[in-house]
């Protein structure tokens, strides 16, 4: 690929099939000065990557085949050109304000009046009924025309307008403008259904309110959320939605996530804390430095991100490509063999032939077919994303489905990666005065262990003392001065150096560090006071997520650089197994090892430290809370740290799998059974057109019940 190329996106307006994709696809390519071309209809977007200054003549190409197309970075967008000719009209924010509702309506009309005519007037009858078949066909043989001249000349609308001609040609008239009006509607309802499943996924940018209050000195402006900096100050009153991601710097409340998360319960929310755009505050205010801009936040990344991945296609889908570039070619040469052969080689009816000829034709657009996966992966990509399942790809989605094993990492994946206090030992001094003093001396510090013991002493309600002349030493613990009193805090063997220790002490601190817990010892005046024993929790949910993987007959593993002790102890807590002390590239090996053993494996982790293994396995996912990490890495991401959500991931990969293998079955099925009764004379081209347009749109609503899983 030309390195120079430029990258221009477009969201494309009225593309609703595959066939149309195809059609633009084809136009663009042609053009000098394209290199590459990706439509996807599932995200309505068109990707170019060109040379030099071609977009006026893409943006030309693309609207005269009558589509609707905006750059995204554009202020306005390109309009379609009218089916007429007319001047264009801007592209309709609703399916029944647009062209096709209009023509629909247009050609109904005219076959209403086209019937009563016939009653009236039988004698002027054929004429209404093809005034009103060329009402509705006029836009469809303008379509394949420009749809010819830019290099797809067997489209759908060509087949249609051949057979609509085709039938006015042996007399079925009535029936050839029932035909044009039955392929408009099932046309206007796939652009419905497909309009339905893009939303889903756009409708999270709604979440971000259109304003925010920014902090000016003293006062409050009301400002748009758009225009918000990274560093600005906001204040989110009580029943606010958040307008940035950010950080809170004042304030204690709780924020309904489940706009964004579908987490049910509020999550409490203080100083520290981060809050995502969309979220709705609780009871009390919350000042909130903003951390990202709008085009960055949480969102926009969400939305952004699942429309790349629409793009990427799932192997299955590139099967039924294949497939689906011989299958129409062999309909029509099947169509034309059955409208010749019989007549001259068994002397059939002529009119009766061509007549089953003419249905086949309409049995031969494999837009049902073509549509059946995109379909159900945008509706699965969207379902999940909506639930901070984010997966980047239908290649992606589909392998998800296949997971045999998945390996855990163990801290901040299936721990909380936040250690608390377990216990608090006294030696020389009580326990409560231990946990005080090492308090006061931590009070400075942002340390993991720090805003533990913090948190423990707050939780026991204990005034935290104020420290003189603190010194963190690096790599050993904290020094200073409390109420007169020289102290220090560090792990245990810097703290025996500094401090004398009965031959019981030394024991108990021995013993405490080798069972798997962090130890910070208090030294107090040259004696050991006390110690403080540590552990990194396990998520809420993390035992009952591992769960969920075992009833689906999911092997689990955790692999850490944990000691054993350690991991060992929380393996048992969790019900995994466990390999532990292990290097990066230890946990790459393991991966290599279950793979060479025949399973599938999906490696969950923080999306740095295990890059290596995240990148072997067959499906690396990232933990994390909407972070850059959780967002940038792998190939999806857990983006609210729930343990379950990874079941849940491989379940919506199986469910978008059967849903699938449905829509094939439906697309099929519904041609091959009007394929054999077209042939046996048993239906016509009604029932011709509804095995197209009807196969789908049921397609298409069978996706879409995906939006809806829970």
């Amino acid at each position: 690929m030309n390195e120079v190329a430029t990258r221009t996106r477009y969201r494309v307006e009225g593309m609703d099939c595959a066939a149309c994709a195809a059609k633009i696809d084809t136009a663009v390519r042609r053009l000098p000065g394209v290199v590459d071309v990706s439509v996807s209809v599932s995200a309505a977007t068109m990707v170019v990557q060109h040379d030099g200054d071609v977009l006026a003549d893409v943006e030309r190409q693309v609207t005269r085949l009558g589509y609707g197309l905006a750059a995204l970075e554009a202020a306005g967008p390109v309009v379609a050109l009218e089916d007429d000719g007319a001047e264009p009209a801007p592209m309709a924010p609703s399916w029944w304000r647009g062209r096709k509702a209009t023509v629909v309506l247009a050609c109904a009309g005219a076959l209403a009046a086209a019937f009563v005519a016939s009653f009236v007037l039988p004698e002027a009858a054929p004429w209404a009924f093809a005034a009103a078949m060329l009402v509705g066909l006029g836009p469809i043989a303008r379509r394949a025309l420009l749809a010819a001249r830019a290099g797809t000349p067997f489209s759908i609308e060509t087949l249609m307008v051949v057979a609509a001609v085709g039938a006015v040609a042996i007399g079925a008239v009535e029936e050839a403008a029932a035909v044009v009006l039955l392929f408009l509607i099932g046309e206007m309802l796939e652009g419905v259904a497909a309009g339905r499943a893009r939303a889903s996924i756009q409708s999270l940018a709604a979440l971000v309110p259109r304003t925010a209050l920014v902090e000016r000195g003293d006062a409050l402006h009301e400002v748009a959320a758009a225009r918000l900096v990274v560093g600005a100050t906001i204040l989110v009153r009580p029943g606010d939605r958040i307008a940035a991601d950010g950080v809170v710097l004042d304030g204690d409340s709780a924020v309904d996530e489940a706009p964004v998360s579908g987490e049910s319960v509020p999550v409490a929310k203080a100083a520290g804390d981060t809050v995502f755009a969309g979220t709705v505050n609780g009871a009390a205010a919350l000042r909130v430095r903003v951390t990202a801009a709008a085009a960055d936040n949480t969102i926009a990344r969400i939305v952004r991100l699942v429309e790349e991945a629409q793009d990427s296609r799932a192997p299955t889908e590139r099967l039924i490509d294949r497939f689906a570039r011989w299958y129409t070619p062999s309909v029509m040469v099947l169509a034309a063999l059955v409208a010749v052969l019989p007549p001259l080689v068994f002397g059939g009816d002529w009119n009766g032939w061509i007549y089953k000829g003419l249905a086949l034709l309409l049995i031969g657009c494999p837009c049902a077919l073509v549509i059946s996966t995109p379909a159900a992966i945008a509706a699965g990509l969207s379902a999940g994303a909506r639930r901070g399942l984010l997966v980047k790809g239908g290649a992606v989605l589909e392998r998800l489905g296949d997971v045999t094993v998945v390996a855990f990492d163990k801290t901040g994946t299936l721990t909380r990666g936040r250690p608390e206090v377990t216990d608090v030992f006294a030696f020389a001094l009580p326990a409560g005065e231990v946990l005080r003093l090492a308090a006061g001396l931590e009070a400075g510090s942002s340390h993991p262990l720090a805003a533990a013991i913090l948190a423990s002493a707050a939780e026991d309600r204990l005034v935290v003392p104020r420290t003189e002349g603190a010194v963190a030493i690096a790599g050993l613990g904290v020094a200073g001065t409390i109420e007169g009193r020289a102290l220090f805090l560090g792990a245990p063997a810097a703290a025996l150096a500094r401090g004398e220790a009965s031959a019981e002490v030394r024991e108990t601190i021995d013993g405490l560090a080798g069972n798997g817990r962090s130890l910070a010892v208090l030294v107090a005046d040259g004696v050991m006071a006390g110690a403080i024993a540590l552990r990194d929790a396990p998520r809420e949910d993390a035992k009952a997520g591992l769960a969920a993987l075992a009833a689906a007959g999911i092997g689990r593993v955790m692999l850490t650089g944990d000691n054993a002790a350690a991991a060992e102890a929380m393996g048992a807590r969790l019900g995994i197994a466990v390999r532990a002390g292990l290097l990066p590239a230890d946990k790459l090996a393991v991966v290599r090892e279950l793979q060479a053993g025949g399973a599938v494996v999906a490696k969950v982790g923080d999306g740095i430290n295990d890059a290596p293994a995240l990148a072997a396995a067959d499906v690396g996912i990232a933990m994390g809370g909407g972070t850059d990490v959780a967002l940038e890495t792998a190939d999806a991401a857990v983006l609210h740290g729930r343990v379950a959500d990874v079941a849940a991931m491989i379940a919506l990969s199986r469910q978008v799998m059967a849903n699938i293998r449905q829509n094939i079955a439906i697309a099929l099925g519904l041609k091959a059974l009007f394929l054999v009764t077209t042939v046996a004379g048993i239906t016509g081209l009604w029932p011709a057109i509804l095995a197209d347009t009807g196969a789908t749109v049921l397609v298409t609503l069978n996706a879409l019940r995906l939006l809806g899983r829970k």
